[in-house]
């Protein structure tokens, strides 16, 4: 593929503006062609700002358009399936936010759509393309710390998510520990059990909404490796991302980036700017590495770094630490799938 792949962005809101603005600026071999939003204003805001000339409210529109290549759903997760249907559909290759549904039996059918079609689909773990957890991966893949034994991931957000969102999410593990199971499944591999516990200790209306805000995960992996999850909704200090893979030889570790590296040490103490507040900050470099994967890989014709498998994965490890937080007892991947049958 020579020309520049034609893509179509769907979603204005905020993941959908960085992809945006990577596409239109960052990505080589690519080109941001149309946008599509139920809210046309709001597509209208992001077209205008990167000089996009096609934009419409009706994402059936955009899929119909026969000079566009790919298209990025970045829409309301409750929209991902039939999206993602009607995009195989048309041929368009699909890179599609997470989760792709909450529910499994759509997730199969979206997918099954997908092999049908023939198209390459990527799904949105872009902390995968973290540089920081490329290189881990990379050096527990390569045995540097010789045979993984622990895993453990902390992964607290500064502030709750509207209670809006909370209501409609899935909860803690389907909207924010995903992230986190997928990393688990990158670093370390298979999940087979699961055991979480968790309370409300931010906000009692996260509570009255039906969810937690902390919470704990125990991992048994196939091949041994025992993993820990500790999420939080809120932090004084910033967004806590911290990772140890320890090993038969040896300790991994992945700390917290800061907006500067400064470090003052005085008669007080040692002083350090604090963590990156946001995901959006803490990220960014991610968001662009997996959207330039995405056009390699269909314009290379090389299989997606994130496979619609590596999708559906996460779903049923948070499917089960939900099940497992309800009857307080470690539930095995297995019972998810059998359920779903």
């Amino acid at each position: 593929m020579n020309a520049r792949l034609q893509i179509g962005l769907i979603g204005a809101g905020r993941i959908g503006k960085i992809h945006a603005e990577n596409v239109a600026t960052r990505v080589r071999g690519a080109q941001l062609a149309a946008i599509a939003d139920v809210n046309r204003a709001a597509a209208e805001e992001v077209a205008n700002e990167w000089n996009i000339p096609n934009v419409t409210d009706d994402a059936r529109a955009l899929l119909d358009d026969k000079t566009i290549d790919a298209v990025v759903i970045a829409s309301a997760t409750d929209t991902h399936v039939p999206l993602i249907e009607q995009a195989a559909a048309a041929g368009k290759h699909i890179f599609c936010e997470k989760p792709i549904s909450n529910e499994l039996a759509k997730i199969d059918r979206a997918l099954d759509a997908v092999k049908r079609a023939g198209v390459k689909l990527q799904i949105g773990f872009n902390r995968r393309f973290d540089p920081n957890f490329l290189k881990a991966q990379k050096l527990v893949a390569e045995g540097r710390i010789g045979t993984p034994h622990l895993l453990h991931i902390i992964s607290r957000d500064p502030s709750p998510p509207p209670l809006e969102y909370i209501r409609v999410s899935g909860g803690i593990f389907l909207d924010m520990t995903i992230h986190d199971f997928d990393m688990a499944r990158y670093l370390i591999g298979e999940v087979s059990e699961v055991y979480a516990t968790g309370d409300v200790r931010i906000d009692p209306a996260i509570g009255t909404a039906g969810d937690i805000d902390l919470a704990v995960t125990v991992l048994r992996f196939e091949n041994g490796v025992i993993g820990t999850i500790d999420n939080s909704r809120g932090t004084s200090y910033g967004y806590d991302q911290r990772i140890e893979v320890f090993g038969s030889h040896g300790a991994l570790t992945i700390s917290n980036e800061a907006p500067d590296a400064a470090v003052i040490s005085d008669t007080n103490g040692i002083h350090a700017s604090l963590p990156y507040y946001f995901f959006l900050e803490r990220y960014t470099a991610a968001y662009l590495e997996e959207m330039r994967a995405f056009v390699e890989a269909v314009r290379q014709d090389r299989p997606s770094p994130v496979t619609g498998r590596d999708g559906r994965v996460p779903v049923v490890i948070a499917l089960a630490a939900k099940k497992s937080l309800d009857e307080h007892r470690p539930v095995r991947l297995s019972e998810i799938e059998m359920q779903n049958a």
